[in-house]
Protein backbone atom coordinates (compact mmCIF):
# COMPACT_ATOMS: atom_id res chain seq x y z
CA UNK A 1 0.00 0.00 0.00
CA UNK A 2 1.37 3.46 -1.01
CA UNK A 3 1.70 6.25 1.53
CA UNK A 4 -0.49 9.14 1.11
CA UNK A 5 1.11 12.27 -0.54
CA UNK A 6 1.99 15.19 2.36
CA UNK A 7 -0.75 17.76 1.26
CA UNK A 8 0.86 20.95 -0.26
CA UNK A 9 0.94 24.40 1.79
CA UNK A 10 -1.84 26.02 1.84
CA UNK A 11 -2.41 29.74 0.43
CA UNK A 12 -5.18 30.53 2.91
CA UNK A 13 -6.18 29.41 6.14
CA UNK A 14 -9.75 28.28 6.59
CA UNK A 15 -9.97 26.35 9.86
CA UNK A 16 -9.87 29.11 12.16
CA UNK A 17 -7.24 31.43 13.47
CA UNK A 18 -4.29 31.70 11.37
CA UNK A 19 -2.45 34.07 13.84
CA UNK A 20 -2.99 31.76 16.40
CA UNK A 21 -2.23 28.71 14.71
CA UNK A 22 1.18 30.39 13.96
CA UNK A 23 1.32 31.86 17.96
CA UNK A 24 0.94 27.68 19.12
CA UNK A 25 3.27 26.43 16.71
CA UNK A 26 5.40 28.88 17.84
CA UNK A 27 4.72 28.30 21.58
CA UNK A 28 5.59 24.43 20.54
CA UNK A 29 9.00 25.32 18.74
CA UNK A 30 10.02 27.77 22.28
CA UNK A 31 9.26 24.37 24.37
CA UNK A 32 11.05 22.25 21.85
CA UNK A 33 14.23 25.00 21.70
CA UNK A 34 14.00 27.87 23.25
CA UNK A 35 13.81 31.16 21.68
CA UNK A 36 16.69 30.48 18.98
CA UNK A 37 14.01 27.40 17.86
CA UNK A 38 11.31 29.92 17.12
CA UNK A 39 11.49 30.81 13.16
CA UNK A 40 8.78 31.80 11.16
CA UNK A 41 9.20 29.67 8.34
CA UNK A 42 9.02 26.50 10.24
CA UNK A 43 5.91 27.66 12.31
CA UNK A 44 3.92 28.83 8.61
CA UNK A 45 4.90 25.23 7.92
CA UNK A 46 3.78 23.76 10.58
CA UNK A 47 0.55 25.59 10.50
CA UNK A 48 0.07 24.56 7.00
CA UNK A 49 0.80 27.70 4.80
CA UNK A 50 2.90 29.10 2.70
CA UNK A 51 5.14 31.69 3.79
CA UNK A 52 3.41 34.51 2.67
CA UNK A 53 0.51 34.15 4.38
CA UNK A 54 1.83 34.59 7.63
CA UNK A 55 3.30 38.20 6.85
CA UNK A 56 -0.36 39.29 7.48
CA UNK A 57 -0.09 38.07 11.29
CA UNK A 58 3.53 38.49 12.24
CA UNK A 59 5.75 40.65 9.61
CA UNK A 60 8.44 39.21 10.76
CA UNK A 61 10.27 36.83 13.17
CA UNK A 62 10.94 39.84 16.09
CA UNK A 63 7.65 39.42 15.91
CA UNK A 64 6.32 36.20 16.33
CA UNK A 65 8.92 35.72 19.05
CA UNK A 66 7.56 38.68 21.11
CA UNK A 67 3.96 37.07 20.85
CA UNK A 68 5.51 33.94 22.45
CA UNK A 69 7.12 35.60 24.72
CA UNK A 70 3.66 37.12 25.93
CA UNK A 71 2.01 34.29 26.03
CA UNK A 72 4.73 32.64 28.57
CA UNK A 73 4.63 35.20 30.45
CA UNK A 74 0.61 34.56 30.43
CA UNK A 75 1.10 30.72 30.84
CA UNK A 76 4.09 31.56 33.69
CA UNK A 77 1.15 33.92 35.71
CA UNK A 78 -1.05 30.87 35.84
CA UNK A 79 1.18 28.74 37.38
CA UNK A 80 2.20 31.47 39.88
CA UNK A 81 -1.43 32.03 40.80
CA UNK A 82 -1.99 28.21 40.92
CA UNK A 83 0.56 28.31 43.69
CA UNK A 84 -0.77 31.20 45.77
CA UNK A 85 -4.45 29.41 45.43
CA UNK A 86 -3.22 26.58 46.86
CA UNK A 87 -2.53 28.56 50.22
CA UNK A 88 -4.45 27.08 53.04
CA UNK A 89 -5.58 29.99 54.60
CA UNK A 90 -8.50 29.06 57.11
CA UNK A 91 -7.11 29.88 60.81
CA UNK A 92 -4.36 31.73 60.28
CA UNK A 93 -3.83 35.35 61.41
CA UNK A 94 -3.34 37.90 57.73
CA UNK A 95 0.48 38.45 58.37
CA UNK A 96 1.22 34.91 58.12
CA UNK A 97 -0.93 34.57 54.67
CA UNK A 98 0.72 37.57 53.38
CA UNK A 99 4.14 35.67 53.92
CA UNK A 100 2.58 32.20 52.76
CA UNK A 101 1.30 33.87 49.31
CA UNK A 102 4.70 35.31 48.72
CA UNK A 103 6.46 32.29 49.07
CA UNK A 104 3.79 30.78 46.46
CA UNK A 105 4.77 33.10 43.85
CA UNK A 106 8.13 32.24 43.96
CA UNK A 107 7.58 28.88 43.92
CA UNK A 108 4.97 28.93 41.07
CA UNK A 109 7.59 30.98 39.43
CA UNK A 110 10.47 28.19 40.13
CA UNK A 111 8.27 25.61 39.08
CA UNK A 112 7.26 27.28 35.91
CA UNK A 113 11.52 27.35 35.02
CA UNK A 114 11.84 23.38 35.82
CA UNK A 115 8.59 22.80 33.80
CA UNK A 116 8.55 24.86 30.51
CA UNK A 117 12.14 25.70 30.75
CA UNK A 118 12.06 26.50 26.24
CA UNK A 119 9.37 28.83 27.28
CA UNK A 120 11.35 30.16 30.49
CA UNK A 121 14.33 30.99 27.99
CA UNK A 122 11.82 33.33 26.06
CA UNK A 123 12.25 35.72 28.85
CA UNK A 124 15.62 36.53 29.00
CA UNK A 125 15.60 38.18 24.82
CA UNK A 126 14.23 41.30 25.25
CA UNK A 127 16.71 41.67 28.96
CA UNK A 128 14.06 41.55 31.28
CA UNK A 129 11.20 38.86 32.55
CA UNK A 130 7.83 40.73 33.22
CA UNK A 131 8.21 44.39 32.38
CA UNK A 132 8.55 45.26 35.82
CA UNK A 133 8.50 49.13 35.19
CA UNK A 134 4.95 49.74 33.26
CA UNK A 135 3.76 46.35 34.42
CA UNK A 136 3.61 44.45 31.31
CA UNK A 137 1.38 43.78 28.49
CA UNK A 138 -2.13 42.26 29.37
CA UNK A 139 -1.42 39.57 26.42
CA UNK A 140 1.03 38.17 29.14
CA UNK A 141 -1.41 38.42 32.46
CA UNK A 142 -3.04 35.18 33.97
CA UNK A 143 -6.45 34.33 34.46
CA UNK A 144 -6.91 37.09 37.59
CA UNK A 145 -5.92 39.71 35.03
CA UNK A 146 -2.29 40.44 36.65
CA UNK A 147 0.71 39.93 34.86
CA UNK A 148 3.67 38.25 36.59
CA UNK A 149 5.45 41.41 38.00
CA UNK A 150 1.72 42.72 39.24
CA UNK A 151 1.26 39.34 41.18
CA UNK A 152 4.27 39.96 42.72
CA UNK A 153 3.55 44.03 43.53
CA UNK A 154 0.25 43.17 44.92
CA UNK A 155 1.84 40.09 47.11
CA UNK A 156 4.41 42.66 48.30
CA UNK A 157 1.78 44.88 49.07
CA UNK A 158 -0.22 42.78 51.07
CA UNK A 159 3.09 42.37 53.41
CA UNK A 160 2.56 46.53 54.19
CA UNK A 161 -0.96 45.81 54.50
CA UNK A 162 -0.35 43.02 57.71
CA UNK A 163 2.57 44.63 59.03
CA UNK A 164 5.20 42.35 57.80
CA UNK A 165 6.55 45.09 55.87
CA UNK A 166 7.46 48.34 57.00
CA UNK A 167 6.06 50.94 53.97
CA UNK A 168 9.50 52.71 53.67
CA UNK A 169 11.24 49.78 52.70
CA UNK A 170 8.67 48.53 49.77
CA UNK A 171 9.95 50.79 46.93
CA UNK A 172 12.24 48.74 44.71
CA UNK A 173 11.49 45.36 47.01
CA UNK A 174 10.06 43.63 43.59
CA UNK A 175 13.19 43.74 42.35
CA UNK A 176 15.22 41.94 44.83
CA UNK A 177 12.54 39.28 44.95
CA UNK A 178 12.28 38.68 41.26
CA UNK A 179 16.18 38.56 40.90
CA UNK A 180 16.49 36.09 43.95
CA UNK A 181 13.85 34.10 42.15
CA UNK A 182 15.08 34.70 38.68
CA UNK A 183 18.41 33.63 39.71
CA UNK A 184 17.67 30.25 41.01
CA UNK A 185 15.42 29.66 38.16
CA UNK A 186 18.39 30.28 35.81
CA UNK A 187 20.89 28.21 38.08
CA UNK A 188 17.76 25.40 37.82
CA UNK A 189 17.34 25.48 34.01
CA UNK A 190 20.89 26.21 32.50
CA UNK A 191 23.22 26.37 35.46
CA UNK A 192 25.13 23.99 38.00
CA UNK A 193 21.93 23.07 39.79
CA UNK A 194 19.94 21.18 36.55
CA UNK A 195 21.39 18.12 37.72
CA UNK A 196 19.74 17.95 40.74
CA UNK A 197 16.93 15.60 41.76
CA UNK A 198 13.50 16.66 41.85
CA UNK A 199 13.92 16.61 45.93
CA UNK A 200 16.57 18.14 46.26
CA UNK A 201 15.10 21.14 43.52
CA UNK A 202 12.05 21.07 46.34
CA UNK A 203 14.26 21.54 48.88
CA UNK A 204 16.43 24.41 47.78
CA UNK A 205 13.65 25.94 46.26
CA UNK A 206 11.67 26.25 49.74
CA UNK A 207 14.92 27.68 51.22
CA UNK A 208 15.76 29.91 49.06
CA UNK A 209 12.02 31.52 48.95
CA UNK A 210 11.60 31.74 52.51
CA UNK A 211 15.59 33.37 52.83
CA UNK A 212 13.85 35.83 50.30
CA UNK A 213 10.92 36.63 52.35
CA UNK A 214 12.52 37.03 55.67
CA UNK A 215 15.33 39.06 54.17
CA UNK A 216 12.64 41.49 52.08
CA UNK A 217 11.07 41.75 55.91
CA UNK A 218 13.63 42.27 57.81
Amino acid sequence: MTRPETPPPRSTYRHGDLRRALLEAGIALARDGGPDAVVLREATRRAGVVPNAAYRHFSNREELLQAVRLDALSKLAVAMEREVNGVQRRGRRSAEVARACLRALGIGYIRFARTEPGLFRMFRMFGNSGEPRNGGDPASAGASGMTPIELLNDGLDKLVETGVLAADRRPGAEYLAWSAVHGLAMLVTDGPLRNMTAAELDLISQRMVQMMVSGISQ
